[in-house]
């Protein structure tokens, strides 16, 4: 009879290994799945994988879908390693992204340098309001986290909808839901003439820098990860697991916040019903991927900005669904737990009981 049984100590190797596999075993089995359905399923796999990091007119687009995800996902990570888990992401992004455009709205009339910084401090503010709910509820009352967070990013998206289609709709915007265009003071700058690469992807690896260090060279960091391996050591070391989670969520949130920003700032230049992208849920994938380590993370948004921009060229040249993305995303976050029990378990024979 098989059983898992746990073994003594993870290798170390493997450990660090399995995000490799797991995407490895993601394009060898997205491969089959296309090829069964019809598709030509190496050239799908080549041109989600592969085409972006071949073809350097695309490197530009690369960072720009990491930058967000990295962000976000830094943040998550610091509450996954508590055991705090922050699911509602996508919802503190969208929060961020309107109080960053009310500031823009407000100022539009305006001129100064000072403006931006206003509104990426209203993008931080507004993620960090929206995660403060869910910490609220789980130290004062015991609710999960997991359910309040993701729950209030669908609240998150419908007052977005409310505000693009009614009091922030563009007067000058022929009846579209969407918000008045960002002026030059309120758009991120362009660090390359032409391009789509803006202010926000080396902020992003700031970001990563900064992370680390706090993680794991200061006592915050410390106490992170003590409360999430052994909450009652952590108590006995003076550490409070209250003080613990409403960090760890006002940091997601405000991280999530100033991603969403970001994005208003950045690629989309206003609001528009459209600006909801999933990036929040895909971040928690970017999270395990890189191993809840800052800079492993800048390494898993760098691979999933890949299946976005690689999903676009293959609903091209092959003519993959659009769904295609997110079904490589999940199959990857299957594969990353799949591998991630091998790790720490193995099979083997239970002998029957005479």
């Amino acid at each position: 009879m098989l059983e898992w049984r746990r073994r003594r100590e993870p290798s170390s190797l493997m450990l660090y290994a399995s995000p490799l596999i797991a995407v490895l075993l993601t394009m060898l089995i997205g491969m089959i799945v296309f090829s069964a359905m019809g598709y030509d399923g190496f050239h799908a796999v080549r041109d989600i994988f592969l085409t972006p990091f071949l073809e350097p007119q695309r490197w530009p687009d690369l960072g720009v879908k990491a930058a967000p995800l990295v962000m976000i996902a830094l943040g998550l990570a610091i509450g996954f390693r508590a055991n705090v888990w922050n699911i509602g992401a996508e919802g503190q992004y969208i929060m961020g992204a309107i109080a960053g455009t009310g500031v823009a709205l407000a100022t539009y009339d305006m001129t100064g340098w000072w403006i931006l910084p206003a509104m990426a401090l209203a993008g931080i503010l507004g993620g960090m309001a929206w995660a403060a709910i869910p910490a609220f509820l789980r130290v004062k009352l015991g609710v999960s986290e997991i359910l309040t967070s993701l729950m209030l990013t669908y609240v998150a998206v419908q007052g977005l909808y409310y505000l693009v289609r009614g009091p922030w709709k563009d007067p000058d915007g022929f009846n579209f839901p969407q918000t008045r265009m960002f002026t030059p003071d309120q758009t991120l700058p362009v660090l390359a003439e032409g391009s789509l690469i803006h202010l926000g992807i080396p902020l992003a690896l700031v970001i990563a820098v900064i992370a680390w260090l706090v993680m794991e060279k200061t006592t915050a960091g410390y106490a992170v990860k003590v409360v999430g391996l052994a909450p009652a050591a952590a108590r006995h070391g003076g550490f409070s697991s209250d003080r613990v989670t409403w960090a760890t969520l006002l940091a997601g949130g405000g991280l999530a916040g100033l991603a969403g920003l970001f994005e208003a700032a950045g690629p989309f230049g206003q609001l528009t019903p459209q600006f909801p992208t999933g990036y929040g849920f895909t971040a928690i994938i970017v999270a395990f991927l890189g191993r809840l380590n800052p800079l492993g993370i800048v390494f898993g948004g760098i691979v999933l900005a890949a299946t976005y921009v690689g999903g676009e060229i293959a609903q091209t040249t092959v003519k993959l669904p659009q769904a295609a993305t997110g079904m490589f995303q999940a199959l990857l976050l299957f594969m990353l737990l799949a591998t991630d029990v091998l790790v720490r378990y193995r099979i083997g024979w239970k002998a029957r009981a005479a």
